[in-house]
């Protein structure tokens, strides 16, 4: 998947007993930034403590400190067992299959599970939430696998991998991303694994942070990406003799959708100064309205900006939750509840699977307008330098479709889905994490399908010489050839040229070129 960056200063992330933010959770996923456990939050999780050490010699059963999980919740267990229980449990949900998942995912996952632990609603003990943070400061990520979570009781699986390296056993990767046992790591980076004591365990493995972890990461590329689609769309529009005037901001008043009138703005502010635009601003231009997915373009990526905006409420939400089953409330009961369900998070994270796919989709029809000599207004076909002898950016059209093809396939919900589990106590489960791992596949298309935009308008751009295109769009062009794609010639080797655009996209190169001379889009 695409590389990610950003030009913020990373920082140490304080955790609190409150939500940590969408940048802290991309500084320590991404960025290895420190965590460090503020007082109150100390404070806080040492008194839920004592409350859950009163429990541990009661003969009243108390779910999740003196009886078994999930189905087996019946079942008393004595005071010799309990450690034993908790160490069992978390053994036997560490049963995740398939490929590694991503170290930025984990990073995240393990980071969203401290600040829940960090609440004091979970019970667990200081040390145990200490040994997590110096294991994530360490730089130490534990192997978690593809398959294993329903999304109920929250991320069970990829959970249950995470705290079994804080007891010192499974797998892990370092620093420097080496695969090696736990105990090995540990004993490297001076940590001292933890022997669970009651309750610790539950509240180890039930939470929903992994597929928030990748809400919060997905959502903040979107938004970049969002930036990405009016840059290509702007420059779609002017190569393909276009017309700025449907993007006025009187027109959009009479649909006040937000996100439509943002990227509106954007549109306007990319292609102000064009001399493209301004050469067929004439009387023998007998076109009277632009095809839709170049008029139409903000209403698309306005509704998608609106569906993030949602998703990007939802996972604040989240962000200010304290997940977990069994919970200490603030007056020192310890209640059963579903909080731990993934449906809030996974809704939306299938909404984003589908506006991803859609974006695409008009972005795609924009690029193929490019390759038609009837449509592209004059270019040669399929912008090749000689047709016939050379097939130009004819492929690269290619690639887009058999992505948005397989971004329409993973925009189906997997929230509509349900398979009962744990001898029908858990009757009802999210596919949260199934929903999220879809996701990332959808984003990192997007952003293809968008870089191949972006290297076909810049193309056509150039073609339009010598009438010259808007300071804005000029200077990403300019970006591109500066980052190593070749203009316009003979044909060449062109996935080099693809995978130079892409991270020019996810890096952040085209916006950040844009932007230096519109200042901030939307």
């Amino acid at each position: 998947m695409s590389v990610r960056t950003t030009t913020r200063p990373v920082t140490d992330v304080a955790v609190g007993t409150g939500p940590v933010s969408f940048d802290d959770v991309v500084a320590v996923a991404r960025h290895d930034a420190t965590v460090v456990i503020a007082d109150e939050a100390l404070a806080e999780v040492r008194r839920s403590r004592a409350v859950i050490e009163s429990l541990a010699d009661d003969t009243q059963p108390h779910y999740g400190v003196s009886t078994g999980f999930g189905a087996l919740a019946t079942r008393h267990i004595p005071v010799e067992l309990r450690a034993q229980l908790q160490r069992s449990l978390v053994r036997s949900h560490a049963a995740g299959s398939g490929a590694e998942v991503e170290r930025e995912v984990v990073r995240a996952l393990m980071l969203l599970r401290i600040s829940t632990l960090a609440t004091g609603r979970t019970g667990v003990r200081e040390e145990t939430l200490q040994t997590y943070v110096a294991m994530l400061n360490a730089g130490i990520t534990p192997v978690v696998h593809e398959y294993g979570s329903l999304g109920c009781s929250g991320d069970l699986a990829p959970l249950a991998h995470c705290a079994l390296a804080l007891m010192g056993e499974g797998v892990v990767r370092d620093a420097r991303g080496e695969k090696l046992p736990t105990a090995e790591a540990f004993a490297a980076a001076g940590i001292t694994p933890v022997e669970l004591r009651e309750k610790e365990g539950l509240a180890l493995i039930n939470g929903t942070d992994g597929m928030l972890g990748q809400l919060v990461l997905a959502i903040t590329d979107l938004r970049q990406l969002l930036q990405v689609a009016d840059i290509t769309a702007a420059m779609s529009v002017e190569a393909q003799l276009g017309t700025d005037d449907v993007f006025a901001a009187d027109l959009h008043e009479l649909r006040p959708q937000p996100g439509q009138a943002l990227s509106a703005e954007n549109l306007r502010k990319l292609m102000q100064g064009s001399g493209i635009r301004e050469s067929h601003r004439t009387e023998a231009c007998t076109r009277v309205q632009d095809a839709y997915s170049l008029r139409c373009s903000p209403q698309v990526a306005g509704a998608v900006r609106d569906t993030v905006g949602y998703a990007a409420q939802v996972a604040g939400f989240e962000l200010a939750s304290a997940v977990d089953n069994p919970v200490v409330t603030r007056d020192g009961r310890v209640e059963s509840n579903g909080n731990f369900h993934g449906a809030p998070v996974a809704y939306v994270l299938d909404f984003l699977a589908i506006v991803a796919a859609d974006l695409a989709s008009i972005s795609e029809r924009r690029t193929d307008r490019f390759l038609d000599a009837a449509r592209n207004h004059g270019l040669h076909a399929f912008l090749a330098d000689d047709p016939g002898v050379d097939s130009g950016h004819m492929i690269a059209q290619y690639t887009q479709a058999a992505i948005v093809s397989e971004l329409k396939r993973l925009a189906t919900p997997a929230s509509v889905d349900s398979i009962p589990s744990s001898a029908m106590q858990e009757d009802h489960v999210s596919m949260g994490w199934s929903a999220a791992r879809k996701l990332r596949r959808s984003v990192d298309g997007l952003t293809r399908v968008l870089a191949i935009e972006l290297l076909t308008a810049a193309r056509a751009i150039e073609l339009r010489a010598p009438e010259q295109p808007s300071p804005a769009t000029g200077a990403v062009v300019r970006a591109l050839r500066e980052a190593g794609a070749p203009g316009p010639g003979t044909d060449r080797f062109l996935a080099p040229e693809i995978e130079t655009a892409v991270q020019l996209v996810a890096g952040g190169g085209a916006v950040s070129a844009a932007e230096a001379v519109t200042g901030p889009l939307n």
